[in-house]
Order: structure tokens, then sequence, then C-alpha cells
């Protein structure tokens, strides 16, 4: 595999304290802003209607068109102009952390596109990841390198994963279910037809030519992969090995775009590192994404060993015995990776193994 020269050798650099200094209050401010608004933050206009005003926010959606949200009306009444200056303080300091956002983005902080953010925002308006949802994947590993303060090789990708791994006490679920969330984004979602002719589909995909979709995926209880109904979301998941592991320690972290920030729920690091090398075995017949995942493993597992003291042995210990071999078996790509720059990281893996 093909190491990533940008770093001179290293996997990683980590950035300034100054800055990290400057995303950690950007988190606090997605921690607190309530409801995320999806698209630009616009600005809010007047309609007219038989005399009277109403109110709207018109923006810029997450696929660059303009699109009008309705605020009511009409104007005057106590009720509606609340309404209305909430959405006004909301697009205002939105639009400060987009220009706090932008100077990261300089300097190498990792920030998704707008549809992503789009679609964290309506999850989490929804209140998925404060129930447990979990982001995964590639744009999970985007915010762990922001949230370790690191700067690494990212990988583009049009796949949103979310993982449950247990039932989600939500209580405002629309009656269309997990679809019908998504396309609150004002993106028009569709279910993507099953690979096998009358199963449910467990995936949803932007409408046209276009390869970005969402994923709903669950545990799987061997080695097979499943289609697992998920009644509170009023859809179906695909069933993966090992992701039982990989969810069983989350946390609270923030996405961060050009249309704004999000709060939503990854994997703790070590978790997502020990379980990214697990499925590089399962891809064995997929060479790029297998390079992928132990590339991954590789930036994590290194900036975890030299500025975190214990993450890879506790991630390493809540690994199932039967595991344990199949990890193993990836150490060899592991040292190519690691083991001119990265040897204490390497060492406290190789321990954490035995």
């Amino acid at each position: 595999m093909a190491v990533p020269t940008l770093f001179h050798s290293h996997l990683y650099e980590q950035h300034d304290q100054a800055y990290c200094s400057q995303f950690a209050n950007i988190e606090q401010a997605a921690a607190s802003q309530g409801e995320v608004l999806i698209g630009a933050p616009g600005s809010i206009i007047e309609h007219k209607r038989a005399g009277a005003v109403y109110y709207a926010r018109q923006y810029m959606g997450p696929d660059g068109n303009k699109l009008e949200e309705n605020l009511g009306g009409p104007s005057g009444e106590e009720a509606v102009e609340a309404r209305v200056e909430r959405v006004r303080e909301r697009i205002e300091s939105t639009k400060s952390l987009i220009t706090r956002i932008r100077a990261l983005a300089k300097l190498g902080f990792q920030i998704a596109d707008n549809k992503t953010f789009a679609t964290m925002g309506v999850l989490s308006n929804h209140g998925l990841f404060q129930a447990g949802a979990v982001l995964i994947g590639s744009h999970a590993y985007a915010v762990l390198l922001n949230s370790l303060g690191v700067k690494a090789v990212s990988y583009e990708t049009e796949d949103i994963d979310i993982a449950r791994g247990h039932f989600l006490a939500l209580s405002n679920v629309p009656e269309g279910g997990l679809l019908e969330i998504l396309k609150e984004t004002g993106i028009n979602f569709v279910e993507v037809p099953p690979m096998a002719k009358g199963m449910p589909s467990t995936s949803f995909k932007q409408a046209g030519a276009t390869r970005f979709h969402v994923d709903l995926l669950v545990p799987s209880s061997d080695d097979s992969f499943p289609v697992i109904a998920v009644p509170e979301l009023n859809a179906h998941a695909t069933g993966l090995p090992y992701l039982a592991y990989l969810l069983g320690e989350s946390q609270m972290a923030t996405l961060i775009s050009r249309h704004g920030a999000v709060s939503v729920r990854v994997p703790t690091p070590g978790r997502f590192a020990i379980h990214k090398l697990l499925v590089s075995r399962l891809r064995t017949n997929m060479l790029i994404k297998s390079q992928k995942d132990v590339h991954q493993a590789c930036v994590l597992l290194a900036a975890m060993g030299e500025h975190r003291s214990g993450d890879i042995e506790d991630a390493c210990a809540a690994l199932p015995k039967s595991s344990r071999q199949v990890v193993r078996r990836v150490l060899p790509e592991v040292r190519k990776l690691m083991e001119q720059r990265h040897e204490g990281a390497l060492s406290e893996l190789e321990a954490s193994l035995a």
C-alpha cells in the first residue's frame, strides 16, 4: 500500500493548540445551538398576501437550489414575531460560526460537504444521535481527526453510514419514518432497490444520477449480513459482523461544514481504529477499501499512542477473544505504516493484542 507523503512519513500532523482551542469553541457552540438550520443560513424575507405580511427564511439548499422555510404570519402576532426572532438569532449565530469554520478549513481541519451536513442536521433535529444512533464510516473518521486535533489525508465519500446498536427512544418520528426525515434536507431521497427481490430496502439515495446515499446498519449476531427491521424509524437495516464492538463505546463530537456545525455521535477513536483493522479482513476481495481501512486505523492509532495514553489498550481489552486473531493477522500491514515514525503507538498496539 502506498503511504501518502504529505506529512513526510508521519501519518498525521498535530494542529497548533490555539487552533484546537478555536475548534473547541465551535464544538461548544454546536452543542448548545438547539435546532440546526438546514442549508446555508439565509435571511428572513416577507411575503404580502391579502394585505397581510407573512415571513419565510430564504436560503440556499444543500444542492445549491434556492429554498424557503415558511415561518408563518401575519406579522404583528406575538407568537409569529417571537418565532421569527428566534430564527433570525439562529441565522446570525450560524453565520458567525461559519466564519470561524472557514478559518479552520484553511488550516487543514476536515470539512463535510453540504449534503452530508444537511443530512446530519435533520437526524440531529429529530434526536437520533442523542438517542444513540452513531455516525460511522469515513465521515466519522473525519470527525475524529478534528476532535483529536490532528491533520491527515482524508477520503472523499458520498456514503453516509448510520448505525443503531439498540432501540432508539424517539418521540418525533414522522409517519414516513427515516425516509421522510431525510427528505427534510431538501434533497429528494428515494429508497434504493434491494439486491434480492422481495426484500426491503436498507439504503436511501438522492434521486437521479448521483451516488450520494445513506445506509442504515445494525449489528449482526454472526458472520452473515441479514436484513433487520428498525421499527422506530419505520425502516430496515443491514446487519454487519463486528459492528456491536464498534458501537459498544461512543461519544458526542462535532461535524463542521461551510453551512454550519452539528453535534453527532461517533465511536470512540480506539474502537473505530480496531474495528477498521477487523473489517479490513472482510474486504480481502476489495483491495482499495481494505487498504483505506488499515490506513485510517493507523492514523488514529498513531495519534492515540502519542497523545492519549491508554486508549489503544482499552480498545483492545474490549475486543472479543475470537476477534483478536483476526486483528493480529493485519499487524504486518500496520507495521509497514507505523514502524518508522510511530514506534511507541505500534508497541502499545502489539502489547495490547498479545
